[in-house]
């Protein structure tokens, strides 16, 4: 668990960043997942926008609790349809 300052701090920092996964209708694939897991590995924190095809099937709620749980990553903020997510490296793995 992250704490406040921290998730503030990231929020600002990535408030104007693109962001760098889509998803699209097929919803929160093995894919896609597989990618957010690997970005996180990469960058700690990664945005990612859900486009409004993807919702016609799944809510938006649902989207953000299987990527958080598969991942094992934290909810730094979700506004609209963007998603900004945090994983602290394990130092186990480096």
């Amino acid at each position: 668990m992250i704490k406040r300052q921290q998730r503030l701090r990231i929020k600002r920092k990535f408030a104007k960043e693109r962001p760098t996964i889509l998803i699209g209708k097929n919803g929160a694939t093995k894919e896609v997942v597989v990618e957010v897991k690997k970005q996180l590995k990469s960058s700690k924190v990664i945005k990612i926008k859900i486009l409004k095809t993807a919702l016609e099937q799944t809510t938006m709620k649902e989207i953000t609790k299987e990527l958080v749980d598969n991942t094992k990553s934290e909810l730094i903020e979700a506004r609209g349809h963007t998603l900004t997510l945090y994983k602290m490296r394990d130092a186990s793995n480096e």
